[in-house]
């Protein structure tokens, strides 16, 4: 096979830097790797967060070949290569201080409180209409039914998403539905979840860019045997395939900053349905 790396021997370790090679280098690949390459370049969500099966279906070749083609241009295998991928939808979210130069930019200031209300409330209103016209309750109604079966629903959502986790074991707590908050601190959540097993279900959200712990103890939690049900944005989301069921929720953003008023709405409405649900069949 024709060696692609750059005269560095190092792979790229950016999209950017990735994509510019494979283009600049198209020709020298063999065939059934130029189609790999193709593929990878049109469609990166799938490489990020598809299987390798899934993902050499999609390009109509051999998973081995998917391995050839990362170590032909430098990566160790192809699991390498997908860090790659993933970390181009991390660029492609705003820092916190690019939100606000973006607000400066569009002629509004961090101090103008009026200003921030009406964004953040309009994008709020915009994320639970979508989320009304877009949710299926047959969908919502099956995850509650698993959730509802658990002996222990373990609740997984680190980072932003953890207030929608904190509050859903507050309520669930409160309605008498036996529950574990996994928030993590001191680096344990795979402690917290050292007990799940095939009678329990884990709860588990996260939207772009994906925490990796979050993904990390959703796919011990799978291992270990237990249901999982998982609230993301994307059927790219590395939460989405590994889950019994899962449910979409896309929010607004107001200048880069996004509410999570839809996913406290599913929260509540989880929450709710699964004592209901356990109070019927009783």
């Amino acid at each position: 096979m024709a060696d692609l790396s750059p005269p560095d021997d190092g792979a790229p370790r950016d999209f950017a830097s990735l994509r510019a090679m494979l283009v600049a280098r198209a020709d020298a690949l063999p065939k059934r790797l130029q189609e790999v390459a193709g593929y990878a370049l049109e469609n990166p969500d799938d490489i990020a967060f598809g299987t390798a099966a899934s993902i050499a279906a999609g390009a109509g070749v051999q998973p081995s070949t998917l391995v050839r083609f990362a170590q032909g241009i430098g990566y160790q295998g192809f699991a390498d290569l997908q860090t790659v991928f993933r970390s181009r939808l991390r660029e492609r979210v705003p820092s916190y201080d690019e939100r606000l130069q973006q607000l400066r930019a569009h002629g509004h200031s961090a101090t103008e409180v009026g200003v921030l209300l009406d964004g953040f409330a309009a994008a709020a209103a915009r994320s639970v209409e979508d989320f009304r016209h877009n949710a299926d309750p047959e969908q919502v109604d099956r995850a509650v039914t698993l959730l509802a079966q658990a002996e222990t629903i373990y609740l997984v959502g680190l980072r932003r998403s953890f207030p929608i986790t904190a509050y859903m074991s507050y309520a669930l707590g409160k309605l008498g539905i036996r529950n574990i908050l996994v928030d993590g601190i001191a680096g344990l959540g795979s402690e917290q979840t050292s007990f799940i097993g095939p009678r329990d279900t884990l709860l588990v959200i996260s939207f772009t860019p994906y925490a990796s712990e979050t993904v990390s103890l959703a796919n011990s939690a799978r291992a270990k045997g237990a249901k999982v049900v998982s609230i993301t944005d994307s059927i790219f989301s590395p939460i989405a395939p590994i889950a019994d069921l899962w449910l979409e929720v896309v929010e607004a953003n107001f200048e880069g900053f996004r509410p999570m008023a839809a996913t406290l709405a599913l929260a509540m409405t989880l929450s709710v349905a699964i004592a209901g649900k356990r109070a019927d069949k009783t």
